[in-house]
């Protein structure tokens, strides 16, 4: 898996904390900014539930080599944008897929799923060659088939993605993706970030009976 951050919203800090304290000032966010105390302002408002402002940040993300499984739980979020990867259009040449640790740590479970897998693209090989559609021949390709996508979202759907995607509960890929993610948007919006993450990083666990017991920190 790699995910880089292709581009962001500069100075996102600053940008969202003035938007925050022009809603409450006679002055525009523009007379504002260059004077604002981002971390105390963005605290405050976010702190309020006014959390609108962070929408005028927006981050996109270029991720690859990631599986089908991950994308197909990625699109269920929709205040986003993505563009992914065509099985009609792109011919699958090499099996690329991703194989569960649980798969990976088995020896008698990695030769059940190896063995599949190369059944399954020596037979999309053949349809190909027999002259079927890469659109048709891609209904024999698996969930763990690789892909790339790129995703944009604003800060406030982001710090959702990450509330739900962070957490220990999460499906293990996403899990690390979300991860990676949120690294990302600390590096270059700290104050932002500095609080994104599971439910368990701001209080108390959502999960009830369900919790893992073990929560997550910044």
């Amino acid at each position: 898996m790699r995910v880089e951050l292709l581009s962001y919203t500069r100075d996102a800090d600053r940008i969202c904390a003035a938007a925050g304290n022009s809603c409450y000032s006679e002055l525009p966010a523009s007379e504002i900014m260059n004077d604002i105390d981002a971390e105390r302002t963005l605290s405050r408002i976010v702190g309020m539930g006014h959390l609108s402002v962070v929408e005028h940040a927006v981050f996109t993300f270029s991720v690859e080599g990631v599986s089908r499984a991950l994308t197909h739980q990625l699109v269920r979020h929709r205040i986003a944008s993505f563009s992914q990867q065509s099985q009609r259009y792109v011919s699958i040449k090499e099996p690329t897929f991703v194989t569960p640790h649980t798969v990976s740590d088995d020896p008698e479970a990695s030769r059940v799923f190896d063995e599949t897998m190369d059944a399954i693209w020596e037979a999309y090989s053949k349809l190909e060659a027999m002259g079927i559609p890469a659109e048709d021949a891609r209904y024999l390709l698996p969930n763990g088939c690789t892909t790339n996508i790129t995703i944009t979202m604003n800060a406030r759907e982001l710090m959702h993605f990450f509330s739900l995607r962070c957490c220990n509960r999460a499906q293990w890929e996403i899990r690390e993706m979300a991860d990676k993610m949120l690294a990302l948007c600390r590096e270059v919006s700290p104050v932002l970030f500095s609080k994104a993450g599971p439910s368990c990083v701001r209080g108390p666990c959502p999960e009830g009976k369900k919790s893992c017991g073990k929560p997550r920190r910044p």
